[in-house]
Order: C-alpha cells, then sequence, then structure tokens
C-alpha cells in the first residue's frame, strides 16, 4: 500500500491558484460517465503567431465527428434480447464445427470463415482442439489447396507446421515447385498466401510465393496485382475488415445462413460496445482541453480509437482500447508540437522536462508545453496505479523510458529538419523505428497483457520489427504530404537521395523492407501452442502483430488513412462505429 501512496504523491497539488495549479485541478478527477462534460477551469493560453515566430502549420481540416455527435450515439444492439439470440447462433455453429462427419477440407474452411467474419473468438477452444488433433495425426498432408490452408491456419494458432510439407509438391530436383500447378489456381492462391507465414530463413516458402505469385501475375496486369490480390490473410487486420468479409461471404453459393447471421448480429453488437468506449474517450478528450487550447493540434480521436479496434480486437478487453487511445491521441499531440510548433529552443526544453520526468521541471516550458507535459504526466500516473493495483509492481520506470526515447527522437529529426540534414537511410530507420511511436503503445500494453517485467527484454525483436513495419507502411502513406508541409526526409526521399532512385523503385525497396520485417516478427511472435511458458504472453503477441497490420490497413494503398478527410480508411470508419449493419 506505501508504493501506492507513493505514486500518488508523484501528482502534487499546490496550494496557490498559479497556473500550475489550475492545470492540476482540471486532470484531478475521471471523466464523468454522464454525455455532458463536467466545468473545466480553462488556461488562458498565450500561442504564439505562427507568422512572426516561423512556426509551422499542419492545415489540418476539422474533426468529422464533433463531441455532442459521439455523444448521442445509440443502438439497440445493446439489449438483452440480441445477445440471447446471439448466444442461440454461437450454439448452432459450435455444432456445425465439431461435427465428427465433417471433412477436413470443409472445417478448415469455416475455420478460415469464422476468422474472416470476426466470429472466431467465439469458439477459440473448438477451434485449438480440431487443429491439434490435424496437427499431432499429421492430417495435413493432401493436395496443394488443402495442404497450404492447413499450413496457414496451424501456423497462425500456434502449431508450428514445417516448410517440408510443401516438398512434395516441388520438382525431382527440388529447384521449384511442379510445372502441373500452375493449372491450381485455387491451390496456387493458397499456397501464396502461406507463403507469408514464413520465418527467417525458411526458402521453401519463398520459392512458393516466387512460384505462387510468377503464375497468378499472368492472369491480371502487373500494376494491379497486388490490388487484386490485396494484402495476404496474415497481413489483414480481423476487426475493420469484417464487414468486408460479410458482404463477400453473403454472395457465395456455399453461404450458411446461419454463420451469416450471427456474423451480422455479432458485428452489430461489437459496434454497440464500441460506441461506449468511444464516449468515454471522447469525454476523456474533451476533458484535456488540448485541441480547445492549442489549435495546431489535429482532433481526431476518432481516428485513434479506429486504431485500437485493430490493435486490440478481443471484446473484453475493453480497458486496454481505451487506454491505447488515450495513448494514441498523445502520441499524436505531442508529435504536432514537434513536427508543427514548437521552435529548436522550445523542444529541447521539452525533452529535457520529459527526460527529468518531474513537476519542478515544468516551470521553465511555455504555457502550451505545460499542459501538454501534464496531460501526459497524469495518464501515465494514472495507469501505473492501475497496474500496481492489478499487478503489484511499478511501471513507471518502464514506460517513462519509453516515452522518453519517443521524445528524443522526435529531438533529434527536428535538428535535422532545422539543419536541414538528410540522413542515410540506415540513419533514418535506426531513429524512425522510435519515433513512430509504437513504444509507448506496446510498453503500456506489455503491463496489461503480462505478468512478469523479466520477461520484457526477449520481446524487444517483435517490438522493432512491429515498429518499423509501423513507420514504413506510415512513410508510404504520408511521406510527401509530409515533405510538403516540412519535415525530414522519410524512407523513400531517404532511399532515393542515397541511391539516386526512381519513388516507384524507392517504394518497391520499402515493399520489401516490410516483408523482411514481417519474417523477423513471424520467428519472434509464432508460438508453440505446447510451451507453456511462451502462451502465457499469446495475447500480447498478437497486439504487436496486430499494430503492424493496422498500420498497413490505415495507410492502405499508399494514402494518409489517418489525415485524409475522404480516404477509404474513413469510409470504413463510419461504417464500423456509426452505421448499423444489415
Amino acid at each position: 500500500m506505501s508504493t501506492i501512496i507513493a505514486i500518488q504523491a508523484l501528482l502534487p497539488i499546490p496550494t496557490t491558484k498559479t497556473y500550475l495549479s489550475h492545470g492540476l485541478d482540471k486532470y484531478s478527477s475521471r471523466c464523468p460517465s454522464s454525455s455532458t462534460p463536467r466545468p473545466r477551469l480553462r488556461c488562458s493560453l498565450q500561442v504564439s503567431d505562427p507568422i512572426q515566430t516561423g512556426r509551422r502549420s499542419g492545415g489540418y481540416p476539422p474533426a468529422l465527428w464533433d463531441f455532442d455527435t459521439i455523444q448521442s450515439l445509440n443502438t439497440e444492439y445493446k439489449g438483452e434480447r440480441h445477445m440471447r439470440r446471439e448466444e442461440d447462433l454461437i450454439g448452432q455453429v459450435r455444432e456445425m464445427l465439431v461435427h465428427e462427419e465433417v471433412d477436413l477440407t470443409p472445417q478448415l474452411e469455416l475455420i478460415d470463415d469464422l476468422h474472416k467474419l470476426g466470429i472466431s473468438c467465439h469458439f477459440e477452444n473448438e477451434i485449438l482442439q480440431i487443429l491439434k488433433s490435424i496437427y499431432l495425426n499429421q492430417n495435413y498432408k493432401r493436395d496443394l489447396y488443402s495442404t497450404s490452408l492447413a499450413f496457414r491456419l496451424l501456423r497462425q494458432n500456434g502449431f508450428i507446421l514445417p516448410q517440408e510439407v510443401f516438398d512434395c509438391f516441388k520438382n525431382e530436383k527440388g529447384t521449384d515447385f511442379k510445372p502441373s500447378l500452375s493449372h491450381d489456381r485455387k491451390g496456387l492462391l493458397q499456397l501464396y498466401e502461406a507463403s507469408f507465414l514464413s520465418r527467417q530463413g525458411e526458402e521453401t516458402l519463398q520459392l512458393a510465393r516466387e512460384f505462387a505469385t510468377k503464375i497468378l501475375q499472368k492472369e491480371v496486369d502487373e500494376r494491379d496485382f497486388e490490388t487484386k490480390m490485396g494484402f495476404p490473410s496474415h497481413w489483414r487486420v480481423q476487426m475493420p475488415n469484417a464487414r468486408l468479409h460479410i458482404d463477400a461471404y453473403r454472395k457465395r453459393t456455399d453461404m450458411n445462413p446461419v454463420v451469416l447471421e450471427l456474423a451480422i448480429l455479432d458485428t452489430n453488437i461489437v459496434q454497440a460496445q464500441f460506441q461506449e468506449e468511444l464516449k468515454e474517450t471522447s469525454r476523456w478528450w474533451e476533458s484535456t482541453s488540448l485541441v480547445q487550447e492549442l489549435p495546431f493540434v489535429r482532433d481526431r480521436i476518432v481516428e485513434c480509437y479506429l486504431w485500437t479496434t485493430g490493435v486490440i480486437q478481443r471484446r473484453e478487453h475493453g480497458y486496454e482500447r481505451i487506454m491505447l487511445t488515450k495513448i494514441n491521441a498523445l502520441v499524436t499531440t505531442i508529435d504536432e508540437v514537434f513536427d508543427i510548433y514548437g521552435t529548436l529552443e522550445e523542444l529541447q526544453l521539452f525533452t529535457t522536462t520529459i527526460q527529468r520526468w518531474d513537476l519542478e521541471s515544468m516551470k521553465q516550458l511555455p504555457p502550451y508545453m505545460q499542459l501538454c507535459y501534464l496531460a501526459l504526466h497524469k495518464f501515465v500516473i494514472e495507469e501505473a496505479y492501475e497496474t500496481l493495483k492489478e499487478k503489484g509492481f511499478n511501471s513507471i520506470p518502464y514506460v517513462t523510458k519509453w516515452w522518453v526515447n519517443l521524445v528524443e527522437s522526435y529531438m533529434k529529426e527536428a535538428t535535422w529538419y532545422y539543419n536541414g540534414y538528410k540522413p542515410s537511410m540506415q540513419e533514418y530507420i535506426n531513429n524512425a523505428w522510435i519515433s513512430i511511436g509504437g513504444l509507448p503503445i506496446l510498453s503500456h500494453l506489455f503491463f496489461r497483457f503480462t505478468d512478469s517485467i523479466e520477461s520484457m527484454d526477449k520481446y524487444r525483436d517483435m517490438d522493432r520489427a512491429s515498429c518499423t513495419i509501423l513507420r514504413l507502411a506510415d512513410d508510404m502513406g504520408t511521406s510527401l504530404v509530409e515533405v510538403e508541409r516540412g519535415d525530414v526526409p522519410k524512407a523513400i526521399q531517404c532511399y532515393m537521395n542515397e541511391t539516386n532512385a526512381s519513388e516507384e523503385e524507392a517504394r518497391e525497396y520499402v515493399r520489401r523492407l516490410i516483408e523482411k520485417e514481417w519474417e523477423k516478427m513471424n520467428t519472434e511472435t509464432m508460438w508453440d501452442d505446447d510451451d507453456d511458458d511462451f502462451t502465457l504472453s499469446k495475447h500480447y503477441c498478437e497486439v504487436v502483430a496486430n499494430l503492424a497490420r493496422m498500420a498497413q490497413f490505415i495507410y492502405q494503398d499508399g494514402l494518409d488513412g489517418f489525415g485524409m478527410k475522404d480516404s477509404k480508411v474513413n469510409k470504413l470508419l463510419k461504417e464500423l462505429l456509426f452505421e448499423r449493419y444489415e
């Protein structure tokens, strides 16, 4: 109990009503549960004229959904009637799944459909038992289609099937796959999908991808290949894509009406939960006054919440989604301070204050930075308090380390920008995988999904791979916009500057880097289901991989899904959070 008191003591309340005490009063209690925010003490911040100080402007459009719109969200799917119907449908689908007379391939196809439709979470135990039986009995050596499908599903669920299962499909020399397979389009599509579960050094799976790509590319124009194929299943987030899969599923001739009804009902029930979580995060965001007081900050709390639905997909993890939304909003705010508004001198003061991590150091900051710092400080202390209550250890030294690293990486980029310095590709990546902001996200989530501080080091490689994919996907979608606005060169520009490559060549190079990082992450995050020690951290491995998946979803097609008003992502966001699915 003394440690809890010590953490509470880190947020002292001054006795005099200075600007600092007004800020602390504002943050002294949790957000109210009602939709109307409590009265707040407004800080009269003097934000400098950007023309006089040479400050930049992000030129961001206003939020598509304001506070009142979010708080007014309502749906009938919170009711008991829908919950009871869902339980009935789950029971019917469970019977289909475990029916003893079901053949292997249809059973695997049903498991795959349940995952894509976003409802596999209701059948985790049954799915694991089925896959374990297939794995132990080696009941996967069949035609190319069934073998590839089994390989992908087994690896995705913790059964490390060896790549040698595909040796029987190679030619006599083992140098390539059999030419006769070129007519098996269905099998080649599954082989292509399975190849993305490759780990480092698995040459057969690399060969499989090259072979499948070469054959399938002949059917479509080379430029349209990636669009036609889309991201492989292993790279796709589940929840934000569920509606797309439902639309496709209902058109299939083999569609099962019970599965379809469950998928539609579950989508609407989950949306009801998401709306309540969004309301809570919106009240928190409104209470910080960051957007009201700092006009250069993006008002993107809905987009910040969208990220969490892909990173943390399990329904029972609502607290973690709300927490992650707050982290996203704080990272975005601090990023704007460094990228848009702060002068180099102010940024150095802010970096020093974060490094010291105390309220006394905050006195040296201009008022707008004090508000940012207080918002971050309060959030970290509150989350540390929750961790201490639930897990029994103090997370502050660990999570503050990653916030410090983030701000230091921002400071390095700001120095590069002000000095007109163009980093090499490797120099850029070494800093950019930190400056993308993934480490604070993962450090806070680590303490929610694991029970041992000592195990933190063993996840560093997977954390770095995930953050690197996040960075590279972000650069593919936003680099040109940010450079035009005024920013350091991103990965594409760094590669072009270093090698004199064209933009398309640079983009292709970045795509290959993303593939290599996925191999690294597959190597680290694929657990063996018989390894009890690793299984304890299964949920954390999921969110690490999902962070990378969500990055590619948000910035798909080379567009900034986070910042562009009319992007495909915003269309999907409306469907996910605001429009009932019929």
